[in-house]
């Protein structure tokens, strides 16, 4: 993709722009050249250029997360907005974009003290910062609330990922694709129509994307359209239409600037074979070889039961090899002391049946006293799935991530080196951004040559067709209008697929599967994971709002817990009305204290409750209470018993009027 023509003179570039160039003093980082044409681009709105929109089209890990952080240093700081708004399509990606915020290497170089939090559907989203992330579900879950901050704050509203909102009104390519899948269509549509209230109210809109396509061929909303030049009877994104300014950065440019990693693929070849129900009985069909010709009715099949059977394990055991040899090699170059920089293993499983299985297999590989550790699950019914990615990006344990979904786009984890792609999925986009967590470069790696992406994956034709395409394929046109037959490579084909062969629909049984080679040399097993040893010297990553929140909520349940108890030991010498539920009741006299609940609060708030607890008791405001039904009882018992300990007080001891002491 070529970027808008239009430029601005170097010479209006504010220090945004400047202190990241050549300026800069040597540590500083430099943007790249999409990072640099969006600095180019906001000072021009700056100045009053009047577009309102930015398109920026970024191949997976080219550096797309900087984006908002570039735009809402410049356009705060001129004053066009006051507020920054940026949504993503999934809750994992949240912290992400905290953390975007809160590097203290950017926050330097690009001289802004802005801070944005995680917010959920609590009322003031910000809390008093520059602004918030939320997610799509989140928007479409609580659509006037988000309405309301951009009514009242002018925002900088940044679309994440905008390829998974469709235009409203626009048909499928394929209707009977969408139909395959229509609660995920459904939500897909209520995201579209919650967001486009929001979008006409934000005063700058920032679209993020490393595909301008969409699954069921739709358009994607808000982006102007034309028809294409190249294709009869398809459109393509309008990269010329007025008010909008494009920015553009593809995989070619990315591996020529040394942004991105080239990527190595290990194809592995097999056969299989299944059971479908016949007449009588059931009738085993194959074996099929995954790499054979193109056939509907027995490719996917046997890419279906290949995943279930011996070949799954085959090329996880490909991978888990690659991934131990990488480690072996990298521990000797940056010495027997390292845990960072030595390559993590993301494996991308078909379902969640599977990825608990592939777990248990590559647990099975590692010494007992580290499996646990080094290879974990993400996956939406883990209840810690949320902190095992987080513990995946920023520590060095665990160095093997099993997940279905969850990880495959927007995961920042530079340590990733290895993929075992099983899985279904053979489109275009979906694949670029389960490859591009490889292609990201480690900083703790050493020098970008001595790194390399690689890529274990079954050799199916649909598989090879998207490497095929990988480098010469913009991703501009979206699909022509109509009922035609859906190419192989359009991606809610795999809507269809989970529909006609879930794992337990009983038409279609694995039976069993082989793997017959590689196309490259088979790795040699390299040192056990036992070597690997946690980093005391590791820099701790910024705090981001949210985490400071988390922890200052830590710190005040603690402290109302603490006077719970000991005003609990009181009550028990007789000396103070306590009762059941002390807990909620006490929380409930510092919300009446505060104004809000531990929930609502930011920052600031929660420092400053944990303040008034250190200068106050709880137990001597339960009269605040009163008039609540729900504590009645207890406010007027409690009031009773300070009052007495009060007459206590000031009345004399019978002990010191005895011995003349008064």
């Amino acid at each position: 993709m070529q970027a808008d023509s239009r430029s601005v003179p170097l010479a209006r570039f504010s220090y945004l722009a400047a202190s990241a160039m050549s300026l800069a003093p040597p540590h500083t980082p430099r943007l790249r050249s999409h990072q640099m044409r969006l600095a180019e681009i906001v000072e021009a709105i700056a100045a009053g250029d009047g577009a309102r929109d930015i398109l920026a089209a970024v191949t997976p890990g080219g550096g797309k997360s900087l984006l908002p952080v570039i735009a809402a240093a410049r356009l705060v700081a001129a004053g066009v907005v006051s507020r920054v708004v940026w949504v993503v399509p999934r809750d994992s990606l949240r912290l992400q974009a905290e953390e975007a915020f809160a590097d203290p290497v950017w926050r330097e170089a690009l001289g802004h003290d802005l801070a944005v939090r995680a917010a959920d559907n609590r009322r003031d989203p910000a809390r008093g910062l520059s602004g918030y992330v939320t997610t799509y579900q989140g928007v479409a879950a609580a659509p006037n609330l988000h309405l309301g901050e951009a009514l009242r704050h002018p925002t900088l509203l940044v679309t994440d990922e905008v390829h998974h909102l469709p235009a409203l009104g626009d048909e499928p390519a394929e209707p009977s694709l969408l139909a395959d899948d229509a609660p995920a269509a459904e939500e897909a549509s209520a995201w579209s129509r919650a967001l486009s209230p929001v979008l006409a109210a934000a005063r700058v809109r920032l679209h993020l994307s490393g595909t301008l396509e969409r699954a069921d061929g739709r358009a994607i909303l808000a982006l102007p359209y034309r028809r294409s030049r190249a294709r009869a009877k398809a459109r393509e994104v309008d990269l010329e239409a007025p008010g909008w300014r494009v920015v553009g950065y593809s995989r070619a440019q990315a591996l020529r600037d040394r942004a991105v990693l080239p990527v190595t693929f290990g194809a592995l070849d097999g056969e299989a074979r299944w059971s479908v129900r016949g007449p009588d009985e059931r009738v085993t069909l194959g074996p099929h070889r995954l790499s054979g010709a193109v056939v509907e009715e027995t490719t996917r099949p046997a890419l279906f039961a290949a995943l279930r059977t011996e070949f799954a394990e085959a090329l996880l055991r490909e991978a888990f090899v690659a991934l131990s040899e990488l480690r072996a090699e990298r521990r000797v170059r940056l010495g027997p002391e390292a845990s960072r920089g030595l390559g993590k293993l993301l494996v991308v499983a078909p379902d969640q049946a599977c990825a608990r299985r592939y777990l248990d297999t590559v647990r099975s590989w590692l010494p007992a006293g580290v499996a646990a550790r080094e290879a974990r699950l993400a996956t939406s019914s883990e209840r810690d799935a949320h902190e095992t990615l987080a513990a995946f990006r920023l520590t060095p344990r665990p160095s093997i991530l099993v997940t279905v979904a969850m990880a495959y786009e927007g995961l920042d984890a530079p340590e990733i080196a290895v993929v075992a792609a099983l899985t279904h999925i053979r489109s275009r986009p979906w694949l670029e951004q389960m490859i591009a967590r490889a292609t990201r470069i480690d900083r703790h790696a050493g020098p970008a040559e001595a790194q390399r992406a690689i890529v274990f994956h079954p050799d199916d034709p649909l598989f090879a067709q998207f490497r095929r395409r990988i480098e010469t394929e913009q991703g501009t046109l979206a699909r022509p209008r109509g009922r035609g037959r859906a190419t192989p490579d359009l991606p809610l084909w795999l809507a269809a697929e989970r529909a006609a062969m879930r794992a337990e629909d009983p038409e279609l049984l694995p039976v069993d599967s082989r793997a017959l080679g590689l196309r490259y040399a088979t790795l040699r097993p390299g040192p056990e994971f036992a070597e690997a040893r946690d980093d005391p010297g590791i820099e701790p990553a910024p705090e981001t709002p949210s985490k400071a929140e988390r922890r200052l909520r830590g710190r005040l349940a603690d402290a109302v817990a603490r006077q719970v108890v000991e005003d609990g030991a009181e009550e028990r010498a007789g000396q103070l009305a306590f009762g059941p539920h002390a807990n909620h009741r006490y929380n409930a006299v510092l919300k009446r204290v505060t104004g809000r609940g531990r929930g609502e609060m930011g920052a600031a708030e929660l420092e400053a409750a944990l303040g008034w607890l250190e200068r106050n008791r709880i137990a001597d405001h339960l009269h605040l209470l009163e008039g609540d039904a729900r504590y009645a009882w207890d406010a007027r018992r409690g009031a009773a018993q300070a009052k007495r300990r009060t007459r206590r007080a000031r009345a004399p001891d019978p002990r010191q009027i005895a011995l003349g002491l008064d």
